[in-house]
């Protein structure tokens, strides 16, 4: 699924990405604060430092601004992420590393995350599955990874339990954005860190072999 653009009659592409940044920063305090359909355009240009004609140099429409939340989340985290997969060469610290990188931008961009899971009920048919299709992208970086630690003899896992793993690294850095105001008062987050990595590789290195046999009810 290609990147759904969003169309800006300004022609500087260096200017659009400040402004849309500028933009993304007051309509995630004001989505934060009063969700997104209570927000109008015209109080996200003033909060952005813009007049309304201006905002609208960059955007079509409010849904746009959303959009533009999502997508620049995924692009922070795809970045970090990439960066780790070609530096590394599967092994765990790359793993670590990857880890690491992932729970520090979802602490950067606590906000943004908390108003793209709020308000993505509110993207259109067209957006919703592309920024669907970034989160598994995410899960999927997270996934390789783990195959070449896997491949390299770091690891032994089947596909399934790297499936597995990958979506709870996942939910992991997500659950550090959510409930950071009752995990803060618990550790750093660099605590936060050491620890959900330690937890995670203890089980992954000293896992049993084969299924786990699941309990009968009563």
């Amino acid at each position: 699924m290609e990147k759904r653009e969003v169309q800006a009659s300004v022609k500087d592409e260096r200017l659009v990405q400040k402004r849309r940044d500028q933009m993304i920063k007051g309509a995630v305090a004001l989505f934060k604060q009063k969700g997104f359909h209570r927000t109008t355009t015209r109080e996200i240009a003033k909060a952005a430092g813009f007049s309304i004609g201006t905002l609208y140099e960059y955007i079509r429409t409010k849904e746009d601004v959303l959009y533009l939340v999502c997508d620049s989340i995924y692009d922070h985290v795809s970045e970090r992420l990439q960066e780790d997969l070609a530096v590394e060469k599967g092994t765990l610290d790359s793993l670590k590393h990857g880890i690491a990188d992932f729970f520090q931008v979802m602490d950067e961009m606590q906000a943004e995350v908390l108003v793209m899971y709020q308000e993505v009920k509110s993207l259109s048919k067209d957006a919703l599955p592309y920024v669907l299709k970034k989160e598994m992208e995410m899960v999927a970086m997270f996934e390789e990874l783990l195959t070449r630690c896997v491949e390299n003899g770091e690891l032994t896992l089947s596909e399934k339990q790297i499936e597995l793993i990958a979506h709870n690294i996942f939910v992991q850095g997500q659950m550090w954005g959510f409930r950071r105001w009752a995990l803060r008062r618990l550790f750093t987050l660099e605590e936060y860190i050491e620890m959900q990595t330690e937890i995670l590789l203890s089980g992954v290195q000293g896992r049993v072999s084969g299924a786990v046999a699941v309990p009968e009810k009563g």
